[in-house]
């Protein structure tokens, strides 16, 4: 592996995630791996966000892992967004376009830290192209890491350069027709920031683009990506965290022990995504249906009026899934329960670093997209085998007895058999390859950061 030509002993990076737990997760596990290859790590975001992840550093990446607070201002017309809502996370869906604003108009503040820190790298995130540009303006190279999956993002490109799609990789088996006829007027709606973002922030990224994956899934997009970006698309691995022992003796792992080996399917949509009333009763009644164990995360947004969880489901459901379904609200171990030998199933939103979990651990997915990147990844997970979708009704609606007939054919049925082994597989597939995908990063981000070292950053 490359060194630097400098004497020094580190390098040192700042991390510059968007503000949602899906991208700060995957930004905070690439940090781990990157510090056991002498590099030490700033991970730069709002207080909301770190906050949530300051119990996962620990003493073990105290020195080594440092984090570092961006305040949010107020916006131009005196809107104030409380603290709390510098993060994704239960975020109210109405207060997106404010937040993304805001953090837009932080560039001042994000110059100041990068002028205090002098980090010899940045490593930015998708919604934040004008970072680089901050960076450039500090001779600080900087290299974009995109935690969407190689598909979502080769197709985003292809989607926007108006490309056919019959041009895609394995567009014969991902149904592209029904994912443009689902999303596409919610693409066309934010076409401006997404064109921005996409275009000018991976343009600006020094040679390479890091992206959350490895090619045993997605080999050919990401060769196609690179072809589209003309840049090395350099995949990071899925960087799953090792599961905590913290919570092994919560209710939900004690109630879990007492199921049958993988009897129980786990149901949990992220932490921004959030179920309308209406496929809220659907998917309760389709567990209650299914007969099959489960363990139900259920969340709801932010703010001023309380959602009462027994009033948002159906009448009477809790008391009759009582002895076989625990109905959690908020917050949940996921990577623990994930592991544990009697969940059987993963009903989820698709979301990349759920879908990363649920394959590195070898649970079949019982996939129930909801947005973005999600409905293409759900086809990447039928594609390679390892999940099955909920096909919704007529109106994109779910539906309690498709629910309920997916679940058991995942879970029990004979006709999931091939599904349930070739989750397994892939398990043992990660599990072999470990951090392998980690030694080409750093060799891509030593090289970057020795052209500065040596010739100067341009």
């Amino acid at each position: 592996m490359e060194s630097l030509t400098i004497n020094r002993k580190t390098i040192n990076v700042l991390m510059f995630p968007w503000l949602a737990h899906g991208h700060i997760s995957p930004y905070l596990e690439l940090a781990k791996r990157l510090t056991h290859r002498n590099f030490t790590i700033h991970l730069c975001s709002t207080p909301a966000n770190l906050s949530s992840i300051k119990h996962k550093i620990g003493k073990k990446f105290a020195r080594s892992i440092r984090l570092v607070e961006l305040h949010l201002p107020s916006l131009p017309n005196g809107t104030y967004l409380p603290p709390c809502y510098h993060t994704t996370n239960g975020l109210p869906p109405e207060l997106m376009p404010k937040l993304k604003h805001a953090f837009d108009i932080s560039k001042p503040e994000f110059s100041t830290i990068l002028q205090s820190i002098k980090p010899d790298l940045l490593i930015y995130d998708f919604l934040q192209p004008w970072a680089p540009l901050i960076a450039s303006q500090h001779k600080i190279p900087a290299v974009e890491f995109i935690t969407s999956s190689s598909t979502m993002v080769a197709y985003m490109f292809h989607f926007f350069a108006e490309r056919p799609v019959s041009e895609f990789p394995g567009h014969d088996t991902i149904n592209f027709r029904e994912y443009e006829y689902v999303h596409r007027d919610a693409l066309l709606s934010s076409d401006e920031r997404v064109r921005i973002n996409a275009f000018e922030g991976v343009h600006r990224s020094n040679e390479i683009v890091l992206i959350k994956g490895f090619r045993e899934i997605e080999g050919e997009y990401i060769d196609y990506l690179s072809q589209l970006l003309g840049k090395k698309i350099v995949p990071v691995g899925p960087l799953v965290q090792n599961p905590s022992h913290e919570h092994e003796s919560s209710k939900i792992i004690d109630w879990l022990d007492e199921k049958g080996k993988c009897s129980t399917v786990y149901v949990s949509f992220g932490s921004e995504y959030f179920l309308e009333q209406e496929d809220l009763n659907e998917l309760a009644l389709g567990l209650e249906l299914s007969n099959v164990n489960f363990i139900w995360i259920v969340r709801f947004p932010k703010g001023e009026k309380k959602v009462v969880l027994k009033e948002a489901l159906p009448l009477g459901f809790l008391e009759r899934v009582e002895k076989r379904g625990l109905v959690i609200e908020g917050w949940a171990p996921q990577a623990q329960i994930l592991m544990h030998g009697n969940v059987g199933g993963f009903v989820s939103h698709c979301g990349c670093s759920s879908m990363m979990e649920s394959m590195r651990f070898g649970v079949p997915i019982i996939a129930m997209p909801m947005h973005l990147d999600q409905p293409l990844n759900a086809r990447l997970v039928e594609k390679i085998g390892v999940g099955v979708e909920v096909v919704r009704g007529s109106l994109g609606k779910l539906e309690k007895e498709e629910v309920a007939a997916v679940i058991r054919r995942v879970v029990v049925e004979g006709g999931g058999e091939n599904v349930r082994e070739n989750a397994r597989r892939m398990s043992e597939k990660i599990r072999g390859k470990g951090d392998e995908e980690i030694d080409e990063v750093v060799q891509q981000l030593v090289k970057i950061c020795n052209t500065k070292l040596v010739n100067g950053f341009h």
